[in-house]
């Protein structure tokens, strides 16, 4: 293999990689607040885009309002989803709670769907197509907009949860809620405070990727489970991990797709998944856990 066809390779596997990552975020925004898996973070994706599209082509609004009021459209969805649908069974198992946000992907994708149409559609390029050739291989001015946003969320993300009282408070909800209560920490708050922003970085995610390979009311679906497969890869919990494990999940994709079968693009991610669960279960940057008896 060619040094131009490795570097193609590599630049769109960070492409995409750094949408999973983004995905991923948002599932461990809300684990590290409420402990359960939020399988509906992949339709907070799809809305960002699809939200996007609708305001630029069906209202005409210029391209930066209507990705401002995708983002804000999809971060409200988040907060009605917590209190419409997480708040009142809040104290039931985990387990059930899960079940939950799976229903909650069904019934967003399902009225997407209804109230817009099932075909494919597609956001101008934030800063034109004209593509950056490096040693024979092209990079889309988009790929850095995703790169560098997504590097701009992480740091944003970790400033948040280690330096701010907000922060701080989701993660001691996620550690100890009954704790968190008694010091005075507002849990329910908390909770929906990381459904928001769960959302919002979901709908950064959509948004950016829109321009690249389009979307539709079902790309939550694929776009969830390899962002689900990020959050394990890089350690459940890990803000960090998970950016990481979107991007190696999105580097090894498309080396296979190139080396190997572009057939088997979508299996890569749960493959790798499962053989680094064999050898670590804690993730490539999760720590072990520890129990004692």
């Amino acid at each position: 293999m060619d040094v131009s066809s490795s570097l193609q390779y590599l630049f769109s596997g960070l492409t995409v990689g750094a949408t999973y990552g983004l995905t991923g975020l948002g599932f461990t925004i809300i684990f590290n607040t409420t402990g359960i898996i939020n399988f509906a973070q992949g339709e907070f994706v799809m809305l960002g885009g699809m939200l996007a599209v609708i305001c630029q082509s069906a209202l005409g609004l210029p391209l930066p309002l209507a990705v401002l009021l995708a983002m804000l459209g999809a971060t409200l969805i988040g907060a009605i989803v917590e209190r419409v649908a997480i708040r009142p069974v809040r104290t039931a198992p985990p387990i059930n709670l899960v079940i939950i946000t799976i229903g909650i992907s069904i019934l967003i994708r399902s009225a997407m769907m209804l109230l817009w149409d099932k075909d494919t559609h597609t956001l101008p390029h934030f800063s034109g197509t004209d593509p950056i050739t490096v040693l024979g291989a092209t990079l889309m001015p988009q790929s850095l907009w995703i790169l560098g946003i997504t590097a701009v969320v992480l740091y944003g993300l970790r400033t948040f949860f280690r330096r701010s009282i907000f922060g701080k408070a989701m993660l001691a909800c996620a550690h100890q809620r009954k704790a968190a209560w008694l010091v005075g920490i507002g849990v329910e708050g908390m909770v929906l405070l990381s459904f928001m922003i769960s959302a919002l970085v979901g709908a950064v995610g959509g948004v950016m990727l829109a321009p690249m390979t389009m979307t539709s009311y079902d790309v939550g679906i694929l776009l969830g489970l390899k962002g689900f497969a990020a959050c394990i890869l890089g350690g459940l919990g890990n803000p960090f991990g998970a950016a990481a494990g979107g991007l190696a999940i999105g580097v090894l994709e498309s080396f296979g797709a190139g080396m190997i079968s572009s057939a088997y693009k979508d299996a890569f991610a749960f493959i790798i998944l499962l053989l680094l669960l064999f050898v670590r279960p804690s993730g490539l940057f999760g720590k072990p856990e520890v129990r004692r008896v």
